[in-house]
C-alpha cells in the first residue's frame, strides 16, 4: 500500500537525521580517539608531538577523499535516485568504522597496523563524500516549500546528535583504569555503530524517490553527466559552496575534536571534564540547529547564516581566552557558546547551497562544493591548530586568526549567495 506523503517526508526525515548522526558518530568517535589513543597504540614509535600530528593527519587526509565519494555517489543519486545511493553510502561507512574497532594496534602487526587504519579512514571518506549530499536532499526534496529551511535543519542535527552520542559513549568507556581503556575499551565504541547502520538501513530501504528526482525522471530530463553540467552551468554555484562550507567545518573540529588535545595536553584539564564540556556544547547546538532552521523559513536563509558566521568570527579570541583561564566552568562556556553559534549557521547551510542547483544537478552541486570545502578547512583544521600552537610558543592567537580568516571568506561568500530561486537550463528542470 502506497504511504501517504505526509508518512514519507517524516520517514525521510528520520532518515536523513540517522545517516548524518552515523556519519558524524563515526568521524568524531575517531578525532577524539586521534588524540586520546592511535597516537599512542599506532604511532608508538614516535614522540608524543609528531604521535599527535600523525594521528590527527590520519583524521585530516581522507577529507581529500570526500570530493572523489561526492562526485561517484552524486553521479549515481542524479542519475539513479537519492534512494540507491543512501542505502551504499550508509553501509560502506558502517562497515569502515566497525573495522576499526577491530585492528590490532602496532604492537600486535608493526606498520600495517597504522596503515590498514588510514586505509579505513579513507574508505569511510569515500562513503561520507556522497552521504551528506544525499541526506540533505532526502530532507529537502521531501519538504514543503515553505518549510524547507527546518527539513534541511533536520540532517544537519546529525552532527550533533552523532557527536553527542559518540562522547557519552566516549565519556563512559573513559571511566575505565587507563590500561582497562587503552587495551580494549577504546573499541566499544566503533563496534556499537552496527545499530545504527542497521536501523538506518532498515528506515531508508522503506522510503520512495523524492519527489524533486521522481519528477525530473518522469519528464524524461535526467542529466546524462550531471559533473559536466554543473562545471558548465555552475561554475560560481560550486565556488560559493566551497566558500560557505568553510565557516561551518573549521570552527566544528576546533570546537569539538581539537579541544580535546589543547585542553588536556597544553592547559593539563581533566579528559572527562573537557569530554563533558563538548557533551553539553553539542546538547545545546541540537537545539538551536532546529529552531534556527524554523526561524531561516521566516526570516531568510542567508540573513540566518550571515548573523551566525558573524559570531563566529566575533568569538574567536574570547572562545580561546576563556579556555586560558583553566577553568571548568569558562571551558564549559566556551564550548557551549561556540557550538551554538555553529548551530546557527550549520542549521541553514546546506539548504542555502542546494537553492543554488537545479534538481537535475542538485546531488552533484551540493555534494562535490560541500566535499571540497571539508578538505580544504575541515579535518586538516585540528592538525593546522596543533601546528599553529606548537610552532608560536603555546600561543594561542593564531589559531584565533585561523578562525577569522576562515569566517570572513565565508562571509563574502554568503553575501554573493543569490536569493533564492535556482538557475534553469531546461524547461523540465522546473521543480
Amino acid at each position: 500500500m502506497k504511504q501517504s506523503q505526509a508518512t514519507q517526508t517524516r520517514k525521510a526525515l528520520v532518515a536523513s537525521l540517522i545517516g548524518s548522526s552515523i556519519e558524524y558518530y563515526d568521524y568524531l568517535l575517531f578525532g577524539t580517539m586521534a588524540s586520546l589513543v592511535f597516537n599512542r597504540l599506532f604511532f608508538p614509535t614516535l614522540d608524543s608531538f609528531a604521535g599527535l600530528l600523525l594521528a590527527y593527519a590520519s583524521f585530516g587526509i581522507p577529507y581529500f577523499f570526500r570530493p572523489l565519494g561526492g562526485i561517484l555517489f552524486s553521479h549515481i543519486g542524479d542519475r539513479m535516485g537519492r534512494k540507491k545511493t543512501l542505502v551504499l553510502t550508509l553501509a560502506l561507512m558502517g562497515a569502515s568504522t566497525v573495522l576499526i574497532g577491530c585492528l590490532p594496534d602496532y604492537a600486535t602487526i608493526g606498520i600495517w597496523a597504522p596503515c590498514l587504519l588510514i586505509l579505513l579512514r579513507l574508505i569511510q571518506g569515500i562513503g561520507i563524500g556522497g552521504e551528506w549530499g544525499g541526506a540533505l536532499l532526502l530532507a529537502v526534496e521531501y519538504s514543503p516549500k515553505n518549510r524547507r529551511g527546518f527539513g534541511g535543519s533536520v540532517p544537519m542535527m546529525g552532527s550533533a546528535v552523532g557527536m553527542l552520542l559518540g562522547t557519552v559513549t566516549v565519556s563512559i568507556v573513559g571511566l575505565l583504569p587507563e590500561q582497562q581503556f587503552l587495551a580494549w575499551g577504546w573499541r566499544v565504541p566503533f563496534l556499537l555503530s552496527v545499530v545504527l547502520v542497521f536501523v538506518g538501513l532498515w528506515i531508508r530501504r522503506g522510503l520512495e524517490e523524492t519527489p524533486d528526482f521522481q519528477q525530473i525522471k518522469e519528464s524524461g530530463s535526467i542529466s546524462r553527466f550531471p559533473l559536466g553540467e554543473a562545471l558548465r552551468h555552475h561554475r560560481m554555484e560550486l565556488l560559493l559552496t566551497v566558500g560557505v562550507k568553510l565557516v561551518e567545518s573549521a570552527p566544528f573540529y576546533i570546537f569539538a575534536t581539537f579541544i580535546i588535545s589543547y585542553a588536556t595536553g597544553q592547559l593539563h584539564m581533566d579528559k572527562v571534564s573537557v569530554l563533558n564540556a563538548v557533551t553539553l556544547g553539542t546538547l545545546f547546538s541540537a537545539f538551536v540547529i532546529p529552531a534556527a532552521g524554523m526561524l531561516a523559513d521566516k526570516v531568510g536563509k542567508k540573513r540566518i547564516f550571515i548573523v551566525g558566521t558573524s559570531g563566529i568570527i566575533l568569538f574567536a579570541f574570547p572562545y580561546f581566552q576563556l579556555l586560558s583561564y583553566q577553568s571548568v566552568f569558562t571551558l564549559t562556556l566556551a564550548t557551549v557558546l561556540g557550538m551554538g553559534l555553529w548551530g546557527v549557521v550549520t542549521a541553514v547551510m546546506g539548504t542555502l547551497v542546494s537553492d543554488m542547483f537545479g534538481a537535475r544537478v542538485r546531488y552533484t552541486g551540493i555534494s562535490v562544493g560541500y566535499q571540497v570545502g571539508a578538505a580544504l578547512a575541515g579535518g586538516m583544521a585540528p592538525l593546522i591548530a596543533t601546528a599553529l600552537i606548537h610552532s608560536f610558543a603555546g600561543s594561542w592567537i593564531p589559531v584565533g586568526l585561523f578562525l577569522i580568516v576562515i569566517g570572513a571568506i565565508s562571509l563574502i561568500s554568503a553575501v554573493f549567495v543569490p536569493n533564492p530561486i535556482p538557475p534553469v537550463y531546461s524547461t523540465n528542470d522546473r521543480i
